[in-house]
């Protein structure tokens, strides 16, 4: 490879392998069973390259707080640094489990944000403020409820209890990252389990402001998520919005993928069912 093909480097990409020890449900696209296996050939294609992490982008369990002892053993294999990030899924679990997701993921903090070269990787908890990841009492469950009363008063879309939004701390930390961003130069990659464009039934309840945000510094090149599981792509503005395909949708097809970052463009390369993309920079 010269100069010109070789990336800055790599990383590794998943998307809702939503594991239970549960039968398939063949009319929803649902083989839950089937995902360490997928799991596991993707982990062995990410080790035969030089990546700098993987991230899975939530829903590691489709439900039962049991069923994560599993799925993140398959990890194990992993020679890269693991990125995880919580899914609504990962909430469905018994009331105590609720405050301990992020640890049981491995995450420090449940959002953060950590630099490569250039690129500034923002990872974001989307199920902040929402009906199942706040603990029962938590004052974010009737701020959750009031939300989603008025996008369903509003007729949206994405009006589903299965969505959640980010609390006003979150988002004015979200503001003082890209700020900062801006100010180096550099460019900013989001992760989130949730979508928030093109319009969908899966996007988080607060898109807009969200979008309002993105599109107010230069430095945010895109958004990766999950949630929707037959996958999107939209452009905004400079910024592309890429949602992967869920690993647990079909019986025995896989998808993932890797994004090589170059100085000019990311070039995602889909594995399986996944698509290919080059998002220009």
């Amino acid at each position: 490879m010269t100069e010109k093909t070789s990336p800055l480097f790599s990383f590794g990409i998943v998307a809702d392998p939503q594991y239970a020890d549960a039968d398939p449900r063949p009319e929803m696209g649902r083989y839950y069973a089937e995902s360490p296996k997928k799991l596991a050939e993707a982990i062995d294609a990410f080790n035969r390259e030089e990546l700098v992490f993987v991230v899975t982008l939530g829903d590691i369990i489709d439900r039962g707080f049991e069923n994560f002892d599993a799925i993140l053993s398959v990890y194990d294999r992993l020679r890269h640094p693991s990125v995880m990030l919580p899914g609504n899924h990962d909430f469905a679990v018994a009331a105590e489990h609720l405050s301990t997701i992020h640890a049981r993921l491995g995450m420090a903090s449940p959002w953060h944000d950590f630099t490569i070269g250039e690129i500034r990787f923002v990872v974001l908890d989307g199920n902040e403020v929402s009906l199942f990841a706040p603990p029962p009492g938590d004052p974010r469950h009737a701020l959750a409820q009031d939300r989603l009363k008025h996008l369903q008063e509003a007729g949206a879309i994405n009006a589903q209890d299965w969505n959640a939004s980010l609390s006003d701390e979150q988002f004015e930390w979200l503001r003082s990252v890209l700020q900062k961003a801006d100010a180096a130069g550099e460019k900013v990659v989001v992760l989130c389990h949730y979508p928030i464009y093109p319009e969908n039934a899966h996007n988080m309840w607060d898109a807009p402001r969200i979008l309002d945000l993105l599109g107010a510094h230069p430095s945010v090149a895109a958004w990766f998520s999950g949630h929707n599981h037959d996958g999107n792509y939209g452009l905004l503005g400079n910024t592309h919005f890429v949602n992967f395909k869920g690993m647990v949708d079909t019986p025995d097809q896989n998808t993932f993928a890797i994004a090589d970052v170059f100085a000019d463009r990311i070039a995602i390369r889909g594995f399986g069912r996944e698509a290919d993309h080059v998002l220009r920079l």
